[in-house]
């Protein structure tokens, strides 16, 4: 349209001048011819308003009536920032009103080195004919067009199959067009003839045959549909040996044809070096917004073409603000829409259990488990004879709906965006969510990886699809067993292993919407802990809180009968539970008489009773606590009791499951200076924490194995050690334990009259002060020997109340 892409020139001004004049009986003002002239070279209203000589506010009236008027008159939104793309999709008159979809063509053949040596490799080995296969958008037109013109074929012969099946030419018409038109050769008789005759002038002549948009004269299979069998005997003339020609498909559906031989070669997405050198010759490149879109749309070469339309013409470039606005809808231009909808079409009146599939695997998310194993396609299809199971898939991936690789199955943003918006409205879409979390939940028998963690939460998100929030719960409750020999709640495996995000995210969507009292009891359990390791010590002891009251409550309403014996025996678990927790939140709070409370209780309660083992735990707490306060007596007495049963006369051998309890009886003998015994039982925590990858006992283990190594005067070491523990619970994200850390880090400096030892004093205050634990700042302070600012009594944060378990 213009001369050039900094000025609009005189024609269109007068196209668009008798636009308004046909519309409103006047021609375009002085300063509606500015404004469109300015606007399209992208200046600002200020700057246009300072060239014409009016305020800026005078220019955006009629800025604003004029781009209103053009909407009205070409039927498009106009506005400031698409005033180029729109008149460039709607002046008719200049080649350039097409700029657009030759921004797509050209996209299109980016980054196809690799392509193009593939066929030359595949024409090396004797290939006749080769199927060049992928989904809509991908360039396959493009690439094989390219290939026979760049190859110095004598002849290109094209055939453009028709869109729809009943439209498609007969082969026997376009094999007596081809002898005609470019062979000037008679047809002769019959079809069998003219065959031998074209295959007579392919074996004289080098030719270029491309054969474009194969799928609608194929069935389900992939096999010729019986109007068209004919295509099979032309195929098998291309494909013989004797021949020079060489002839290239191009086909979303994979052709299935037993009797001709097809080398196929299935067209990858472009990678993300084409689209970076293709965006970066358009705009601006942000190279996070250029990932992100990349990987939504799988590399399709027509996406980038539109995608850099949009981005420079709507956006003026600023490609991300335009992902900011658009990752949301991924179909939204269009173009992108049509490309899809075409192709599920299709899918869905030819192959109606294989779309039916496609919609289905919809509902899995393909974000922390990024592909779907086959039982999980499996599952989807329970409406299916199962012998139908497998070529329902099959299908999906001879006609590119699907990514498969090593046996698992994914769909690409955008395409899982067009299969949700088909299920959602459907009868399927509880049934697939639900047999597609029975599927994660069966999956998954015990947890010894991060990734058989996160398989088994999937199940949650599932529930949550379909707002069963009860289900979504028990999901995070159910047990197994884990890497360190423990029967545990998902939950509570997942915050041992350190993720906390996902259970952050999860618990407090389920407690909002939960009345199930087992579920909420128990999420308010766990949820203390993932509270307690990421720093919010108060928010923790509220949810034990919670938990504890639950507890007491239910057992009021369950007698002792023999019936509700095993109701009684959860609920009295959950509350011993929940009072040890509360102590150990204390001790990271230094609230110490509040912790030896706790723990004090605890013991009286189970002592005696079948939960007897508990009275193990809460001692080894009340041990450290005593050593804390001072009270070195008691703190012996207590901690050579728990010392010799845990190591003599209950050996251990590879107790994980006691790791952080014989950490806690570690620190204990440490307050007490008996640093040998000290020593020991924290080299054996790591071990043990080490092996099951649990990553708090082994920060907090080294944290103390640092204190020993201080007191021996190793101070190197001792400062390294306390480095490696940071970068542990950095990772974790456990503010607390953190906060300790930067603490005997600080201490260690001074011992080594470093002066970064007040630099890691003030981040210990700062890390104990965003948890409010001012008894733990107090103690930081005397270190540092800072006079505390006045200020007035700290208190606990106030924040919502929130609920969970710990096992």
């Amino acid at each position: 349209m213009p001369a050039s892409d900094n000025a609009i020139d005189l024609e269109a001004l007068a196209w668009l001048d008798c636009l308004i004049l046909n519309q409103t009986g006047d021609r375009l003002s002085e300063l509606q011819r500015t404004l469109i002239e300015q606007v399209w070279q992208g200046r600002t209203y200020p700057e246009i308003a300072d060239r014409y000589g009016c305020t800026e506010g005078h220019a955006k009236d009629v800025g604003s009536d004029l781009w209103k008027l053009l909407s009205e008159i070409l039927g498009d939104r106009i506005t400031k920032k698409n005033l180029r793309i729109a008149l460039l999709r709607h002046w008719p008159a200049h080649p350039n009103a097409l700029a657009v979809e030759m921004l797509a063509e050209t996209s299109a053949f980016v980054g196809r080195a690799a392509a193009i040596a593939h066929l030359d490799a595949l024409v090396a080995q004797k290939a006749k004919v080769i199927a060049i296969q992928g989904e809509g958008g991908l360039g396959k037109t493009t690439l094989a067009q390219h290939y026979l013109q760049a190859k110095g074929f004598e002849m290109v012969l094209e055939l453009l199959m028709a869109k729809e099946s009943q439209n498609i030419a007969p082969v026997e018409r376009v094999v007596e067009e081809w002898l005609k038109q470019d062979f000037q050769d008679e047809t002769g008789l019959g079809f069998g003839i003219a065959l031998e005759r074209l295959k007579r002038h392919l074996r004289q002549r080098r030719v270029g045959i491309l054969i474009d948009n194969l799928e609608p004269a194929l069935d389900a299979q992939g096999q010729f549909l019986p109007h068209h069998r004919h295509y099979v005997d032309l195929l098998s003339v291309l494909a013989s040996p004797q021949g020079q020609s060489v002839t290239l498909l191009t086909s979303r559906d994979r052709l299935c044809e037993p009797s001709v031989t097809v080398h196929h070669y299935r067209l990858p997405g472009l990678a993300l070096g084409p689209w970076q050198q293709f965006f970066a010759s358009q705009m601006p490149v942000c190279e996070t917004t250029l990932q992100a879109m990349h990987r939504a749309y799988g590399g399709n070469a027509k996406a980038m073409g539109i995608l850099a339309g949009a981005i420079q013409f709507e956006y003026d470039g600023d490609m991300a603000s335009y992902w900011q606005q658009s990752q949301d809808a991924l179909l939204a231009p269009t173009d992108l829409k049509n490309l899809i909808d075409s192709q599920l079409s299709r899918l869905q009146q030819h192959a109606p259990a294989a779309y039916q599939l496609f919609c289905r695997l919809g509902c899995y998310r393909y974000q922390d488990v990024p592909t779907v194993p086959l039982g999980g396609v499996l599952a989807l299809l329970w409406d299916i004879p199962e012998p139908e199971r497998r070529t329902a898939l099959v299908i999906l991936q001879n006609r590119s709906s699907i990514e498969s690789r090593k046996g698992s199955y994914s769909l690409h943003p955008a395409l899982r965006e067009a299969a949700i918006a088909r299920l959602k409205p459907s009868p399927d879409w509880v049934t697939a969510h639900t047999r597609a979390a029975a599927f994660w939940q069966d999956r998954v028998v015990s947890i010894q990886t991060t990734q058989d963690a996160l398989y088994a939460l999937e199940a949650y998100y599932h529930y949550l699809a379909i707002q069963d929030y009860a289900k979504a719960g028990r999901v995070i409750l159910k047990s197994r067993l884990n890497q360190w020999n423990q029967h545990l709640p998902l939950g509570s495996t997942l915050y041992r292993m350190g993720l906390l995000q996902p259970l952050l995210d999860a618990i407090p969507t389920v407690l909002a919407q939960c009345q199930d009292d087992y579920t909420l009891s128990e999420l308010h359990n766990i949820l203390g802990d993932v509270y307690w390791i990421s720093g919010r010590l108060w928010d923790a002891i509220r949810a034990q809180e919670a938990a504890l009251q639950l507890s007491a409550t239910a057992l009021d309403r369950y007698p002792e009968t023999p019936e509700h014996q095993k109701a009684r025996y959860y609920y009295t678990m959950l509350g011993i539970d929940s009072r040890l927790s509360i102590g150990l939140y204390c001790l990271d709070l230094r609230e110490l008489e509040r912790a030896a409370t706790c723990f004090e209780q605890v013991i009286v309660q189970v002592r005696g009773t079948q939960y007897d083992r508990w009275a193990e735990k809460a001692s080894v707490c009340l041990a450290l606590a005593h050593s804390l306060l001072g009270q070195s007596q008691a703190a012996h007495q207590k901690a050579d009791a728990i010392y010799r049963t845990l190591f003599f006369e209950r050996p251990l051998e590879n107790r994980g499951s006691a790791a952080y309890f014989i950490q806690l009886l570690g620190q204990t003998y440490a307050n007490l200076g008996q640093f040998e015994i000290a020593q020991t039982l924290f080299e054996k925590a790591l071990s043990f924490s080490e092996s099951s990858h649990y990553t708090q006992i082994q920060g907090k283990s080294l944290t103390g194995l640092a204190i020993v190594q201080r007191q021996a005067g190793d101070l190197p070491t001792a400062i390294a050690t306390l480095h490696q523990a940071i970068q542990l619970l950095e990772n974790l994200g456990a503010k607390c334990d953190l906060a300790e850390v930067y603490y005997q880090l600080g201490i260690a400096y001074q011992a080594a009259a470093n002066p970064e030892g007040s630099a890691a004093l003030k981040q210990a205050i700062a890390l104990f002060e965003s948890i409010g634990a001012p008894r733990q700042v107090a103690k930081v302070r005397e270190k540092l020997e800072l006079t505390p600012p006045h200020t007035s009594p700290q208190t606990p944060p106030q924040t919502k109340r929130q609920d969970c378990r710990r096992a």
